[in-house]
């Protein structure tokens, strides 16, 4: 009996020896797991230090007497990588990534600015947007004291067209709802980031809000931006490779055979009916701008362009390459030149235009292309046609100033 109980005595410690050894190995095996996705984060290509800008310094000390955010090319840099943070917050959800080992926050946290708000598609519950706002705790702690002047308090930045399978569908819904409409009022999107950048604009102010966006996202800003224009609320806005209406407007004058085939195929596309209503908005506005100029002149018109967005194309890019188009001097221009475009020297927009000769399209329409050493921007004095026809509504006074009478 005395030697059963030893054994038994010598079995139990083997066992809880052999639990410990457990214990231990599955211990090594998730430090080593940890180590393994770590290891693959920082190999990634979209990594912010594999692929993120290499001569963009984060904010320090040294801004409190000369911002950074002065300087075009930094902003411009900056403002791009907000906007792959955003893709990469997409991708981040689909791989099913952790706090741990997540691409994107890297892409905000670096210039110290923290995520405040997601903007969901509830059609698909895919990432089309962010909010980032200025992180003074994080600034404070590499000696930042205040917000460097010129870098907006908050920014609302939106991703393009994403080619994965849980949220193609949806992004080439909304593609080809620009496509057929040359508008994306229609779009759950829309209203999203709309509601999104009014409240932001409306706690910190319109002077210290920007909106941002690539390709599709770009589309999106643009008309975003625009809505909160008409109401007398001017963000700053950065658009890279915005779409063009120009692809619309050719496949649908090539002719009568074609022009059949394009209504039936518009026939079958996401409609809405805000499209028309703000292509019927522009009209009332045209007719009205005569008018309204004798009675309130040119100084009243004047006042209203205040809204200047900056466009960053590439020649190579043919799906924004037709923002270059200068403006022709046909018939019609001459008839309605005090709507097509700004006078006294004012600019519709900023169109910075990037030509390294011919490029494959993927390398063209690319975002990294926005924060890379070599880039040789030239700003185009020329008006743009597409842009005069976009915010050409931009240049009658709003309802609310109609209704005024004159003293």
């Amino acid at each position: 009996m005395a030697k059963r109980g030893v054994e038994e005595v010598v079995m139990v410690a083997l066992e809880e020896k052999g639990g410990a050894m457990a214990v231990v190995v599955e211990e090594k095996e998730q430090k080593e797991q940890k180590e393994n996705e770590k290891e693959e984060e920082e190999a990634h290509p979209y990594a912010f230090h594999v692929s993120g800008p290499r001569n963009v310094a984060k904010p320090n000390w040294r801004d409190l007497i000369n911002s950074s955010w002065k300087d075009t090319n930094y902003k411009r840099s900056v403002i791009a990588c907000f906007i792959q943070a955003v893709y990469l917050l997409e991708l981040d959800r689909q791989e099913n990534r952790t706090v741990e080992t997540a691409l994107a926050p890297k892409w905000w946290m670096t210039f110290k600015y923290k995520l405040t708000q997601t903007l969901i598609d509830e059609r698909d519950g895919s990432i089309f947007g962010a909010v980032l706002e200025w992180d003074q705790s994080a600034a404070l702690a590499d000696f930042v004291l205040i917000r460097p002047s010129g870098a907006p308090k908050a920014i609302l930045v939106l991703r393009g067209t994403l080619l994965k399978g849980p949220t193609i569908r949806r992004d080439i819904e909304d593609d080809l709802r620009f496509l057929a409409w040359e508008s994306l009022k229609g779009s759950v999107r829309f209203k999203g980031a709309l509601e999104a950048l009014r409240t932001v604009a409306e706690r910190y102010g319109s002077s210290n809000v920007c909106i941002a966006g690539h390709s599709l996202g770009a589309g999106f800003a643009l008309q975003v931006g625009k809505a909160l224009a008409k109401d007398g609320i001017y963000v700053d806005a950065h658009l890279f490779n915005p779409p063009s209406i120009s692809i619309a407007m050719s496949l649908r004058n090539i002719g009568e055979k074609a022009g059949f085939a394009w209504k039936r195929l518009k026939s079958m596309l996401p409609s809405s009916s805000e499209p028309q209503a703000d292509c019927d908005e522009e009209i009332k506005d045209n007719s009205l701008k005569s008018w309204l100029g004798n009675i309130y002149g040119d100084k009243a018109s004047m006042g209203l362009k205040q809204w200047v967005p900056h466009l960053y194309v590439n020649n190579s890019d043919y799906i924004c390459c037709h923002y270059t188009d200068p403006e022709g001097k046909t018939e019609e221009n001459e008839a309605n030149k005090e709507n097509t475009g700004p006078t006294n020297g004012q600019v519709a927009a900023k169109l910075f235009v990037m030509s390294k000769g011919k490029q494959k399209f993927l390398e063209a329409h690319g975002l990294e292309q926005w924060w890379s050493d070599d880039l040789d921007l030239q700003l185009a004095i020329n008006k743009s046609k597409l842009i005069s026809r976009q915010l050409k509504s931009l240049y009658s006074l709003p309802a609310s100033q109609v209704t005024k009478r004159p003293r």
